[in-house]
């Protein structure tokens, strides 16, 4: 898979819309990626899933982040053949109470997966509880970093970060 194929496969599925968006962290953007629009298309998550399996290794697991990075490390635990947990946002209030949901072993290498980096604040969060729970966490991959500020972030915690597609590059040629 080339940039140009997963680019091509996120506009096909609508996921870039232009026009005036409100983002989580607050400030406001001219362009919106729809992470649900291309996580819920076969041919873009089949995409992603791949070039994330192609990422990894056979003893890595993956850590997915509520709520956008789940359905990404589902299918890339089937691509890749490795497992996954899925790091909660806030901790659940009944039954295990879990902040980490699956088996994590301690001292475990768990690579994040992300869809969207913006400031990466859902990502660095996600670090620190896999991390409380003994994991190691030194990478992470997304689909789009939107190049505000979020690599760094998520870099100054000590975690290499791989996009599929920037920001930059998803826009490049926009009329």
């Amino acid at each position: 898979m080339t940039n140009q194929d997963l680019i091509d496969a996120l506009r096909a599925a609508d996921a870039v819309q232009f026009g005036e968006f409100e983002l989580s962290h607050g400030g406001t953007s001219e362009y919106y990626v729809d992470k649900y629009l291309f996580e819920t298309d076969p041919d873009c998550l089949e995409l992603v899933a791949e070039a994330f399996a192609d990422r990894v290794s056979a003893d890595d697991k993956l850590g997915g982040v509520a709520l956008g990075g789940v359905p990404l490390a589902a299918a890339t635990s089937v691509a890749a053949g490795v497992p996954y947990v899925i790091a909660r946002k806030q901790r659940k209030e009944y039954g295990t109470g879990n902040l980490i949901e699956g088996r994590l072993e301690d001292g475990e290498e768990v690579v994040i997966v992300e869809d969207i980096v913006t400031t990466g604040t859902s990502v660095v969060e996600a670090v620190e509880a896999l991390r409380d729970a003994g994991a190691t966490v030194e990478r992470a991959l997304v689909v789009v970093d939107r190049e505000e500020g979020g690599r760094e972030n998520i870099e100054d915690a000590g975690v290499e970060m791989e996009a599929l597609v920037t920001a930059s590059e998803l826009l490049a040629d926009r009329d």
